[in-house]
């Protein structure tokens, strides 16, 4: 039981974002960009930071504009560590 246990508290935990498409022009790849806003830590004002991401789309089911969510996974490629789950 004990084993069992450990194994799951070892099991890293995937972060999920969710984010627009802002390209689409490779295969199976979609690049996401994904916003968050951080406090400024002297003037206490947010600042919206963006990110993009690339992830795997098989079969490029998605395409500009639409709203995604993706999930880390192992490396897909040299960028690409990221995969598309839904809309």
């Amino acid at each position: 039981m004990a084993e069992k246990a450990e194994k799951e508290l070892k099991k890293s935990i995937k972060r999920e974002l969710a984010g627009i498409v802002v390209s689409d022009k490779m295969k199976d790849t979609v690049v996401v960009a994904v916003t968050r806003y951080v406090k400024h830590s002297k003037y206490k004002k947010y600042q919206k930071r963006v990110k993009k991401y690339h992830a795997h789309d098989a079969g490029n089911k998605h395409s500009v504009g639409e709203k995604v969510r993706i999930r880390e996974s192992n490396p897909i490629s040299k960028r690409k560590h990221f995969v598309v789950l839904e809309k």
